[in-house]
């Protein structure tokens, strides 16, 4: 939330509040602002205590960061830490980096690519039978570009 607030803005408001409160009145006004943070935490956590315990003991183990939608679609579909539909991979082997200094991109699957891309209807993709067969249980190679 607070990460995009530079040094010059902090500077600025500390300013501001040392010019609108006076030397004498921040101390104070700080004191009063820790003080009622602490107590919107202490409420806080209070109040998801209270959820848990009525919730009752077959939610025991609900966390209330799932509720975030980004989690919640992470841990459904992909079974929390798991990762069933290899997307870990794909986002190891993509280096956007290499795409936007128009370097070559590292191989994939153990597949070189070259970084140029040629429109020539003669040079396009090698037809599916003309690999190596895969072994059983083995992935096919993924192309980021073919997606």
């Amino acid at each position: 939330m607070f990460s995009d607030v530079g040094t010059l803005e902090i500077l600025t408001l500390v300013i501001m509040a040392i010019v609108i409160f006076g030397p004498d009145k921040l101390p104070k006004l700080i004191q009063d602002t820790m003080g009622f943070i602490r107590k919107v935490r202490s409420f806080a956590d209070s109040a998801k205590e209270d959820i848990r315990s009525e919730l009752g003991p077959e939610f025991k183990d609900f966390e209330f960061e799932d509720l975030n939608p980004k989690t919640f679609v992470r841990k459904q579909l992909m079974g929390g830490d798991e990762d069933p539909l290899g997307l870990k991979d794909m986002r190891d082997t993509l280096d956007i980096r290499s795409v936007l200094d128009d370097k070559p991109a590292a191989p994939v699957n153990g597949h070189g690519r070259s970084g140029s891309v040629s429109f020539d209807k003669a040079a396009g993709p090698a037809p599916a039978s003309a690999g190596a067969p895969l072994a059983v249980g083995e992935r096919p190679p993924f192309d980021p570009d073919a997606t």
